[in-house]
């Protein structure tokens, strides 16, 4: 990324807070006008889009009931451990 004005500077600070529909509707305005303009700032958000919905996919599977039970048996150890420790 090249660009290093303060608007760009500014919308990126907050794309994630944007990404993630955090802001207020005249922020979200602002942020998006910036990114329609700004081939840079829009390569970036698009590139955290990407990554953001890549990590959603990979999210998606849960873990065999098994798995599940065994770790939280070691949570409940370790709390256990912890407890009797104080």
């Amino acid at each position: 990324m090249s660009c290093e004005g303060p608007d760009c500077e500014k919308a990126l600070e907050r794309l994630y807070l944007f990404i993630d529909h955090e802001l207020d509707n005249a922020s979200c305005d602002e942020i998006q006008a910036h990114i329609d303009g700004c081939q840079d700032c829009l390569s970036e958000f698009d590139l955290e889009v990407l990554v953001k919905t890549l990590v959603s996919r990979s999210c998606s599977e849960v873990a065999p009931q098994p798995l599940r039970d065994r770790v939280l048996l070691s949570i409940r150890s370790v709390q256990i451990e912890i407890q009797q420790e104080r």
